[in-house]
């Protein structure tokens, strides 16, 4: 007997897209290798485009979106699963053109799921989500080209928001002295709590400037805005320094020159948190379970209801939600 779960359910008419609360059973979730008993799942700015329709992120309805959850294995055709096995799930496409997380249950690949830590609960798992796993993937990707913590300071943007909230405590973490860049000074205490050494206006980032280089300042980044801002910050790396790039909240367009990668062997490096190999997930997502301080995951998280969902998402596009919001899809 198909079993029935609550889900955020997205239809659209005459190109508008609206979000309600919609029961489900089994026998709606399309075909997979893998059923799970979601128990957390998460919003992100990409889910506030989704459900708002502000973006055009899915293109096929109706539609669950969520572009990521904790759960349990239920029933699995794979191998690499068996019921009882809890798992993380995140990227991949799900919650964009694969059906997704915030629901009770979903059905999909098994090449898509990570077994989660034996050290990280469900509800901190999905604290992390897309965001965290993304933040720890810049860490990573800056200590790859070989940044040390005696070089300088490390400058995160967006600071306020999903992924620079986990990526302050995890640089902390690593020993690196930490600059927090954020348009709403009145988070300044938030962000020192978090690990900040320094709060920086963003608009310090963005000021015109005609030369190509600035005054070498930073000995790396974590950029999740783009555009002016990344720009800003390439002009000001110090020598053989590097910029973890992973976002667009500010735009997609790079106003910058060459100089800062040929004068000064400055590396940009692209982060993508949707399409990392299977195999390497589970030595990201153990530095993470062994690495984030609970306290400050506690305090930068806010649980919602599956039920809260339609309405705080829009706020995601108005740049009012401080840190995480992690959805119980079983309240």
């Amino acid at each position: 007997m198909a079993a029935s779960f609550q889900a955020v359910y997205l239809e659209q008419e005459d190109r508008k897209t609206s979000a309600s609360i919609k029961t489900l059973t089994t026998d709606d979730l399309p075909d997979s290798d893998v059923l799970v008993d979601v128990a957390y799942s998460t919003l992100n700015y990409k889910d506030g485009l989704a459900i708002t329709g502000a973006g055009k992120i899915v293109r096929d309805f109706p539609f669950v979106p969520g572009i990521d959850f904790a759960g349990t294995v239920v029933e699995s055709a794979s191998d690499d699963f068996a019921p009882g096995d809890e798992v993380i799930l995140t990227g991949f496409g799900v919650g964009e053109r694969h059906w997704g997380g915030l629901a009770g249950m979903a059905r999909v690949k098994a090449k898509w799921l990570v077994k989660k830590p034996a050290n990280l609960s469900a509800k901190d798992a999905m604290a992390v989500g897309t965001a965290g796993f993304t933040s720890m993937l810049c860490v990573m990707a800056l200590e790859n080209q070989g940044i040390k913590p005696d070089q300088g300071e490390i400058v995160v943007t967006g600071a306020s928001g999903g992924v620079g909230s986990v990526a302050i405590p995890l640089l902390k973490k690593a020993g690196f002295q930490v600059a927090a860049s954020t348009g709403r000074a009145s988070l300044a205490d938030y962000l020192k709590s978090l690990g900040a050494d320094t709060i920086i206006d963003r608009n310090e980032l963005t000021e015109p400037s005609k030369a190509p280089l600035a005054s070498e300042r930073w000995a790396g980044a974590v950029d999740t805005v783009g555009s002016e801002t990344l720009a800003g910050i390439l002009r000001a790396t110090k020598y053989h320094g590097a910029v973890a790039a992973c976002g667009l909240a500010g735009g997609f367009d790079l106003p910058a020159t060459v100089f800062p990668f040929i004068l000064r062997g400055v590396r940009l490096v692209g982060v993508d948190s949707v399409y990392v190999p299977q195999s390497d997930r589970p030595a990201v997502w153990q530095r993470i379970a062994d690495d984030l301080n609970r306290n400050l995951l506690g305090e930068m998280t806010t649980v919602r209801s599956l039920a809260d969902v339609p309405a705080v998402a829009p706020e995601f596009l108005k740049g009012q939600v401080q840190g995480r919001v992690v959805i119980d899809t079983n309240a």
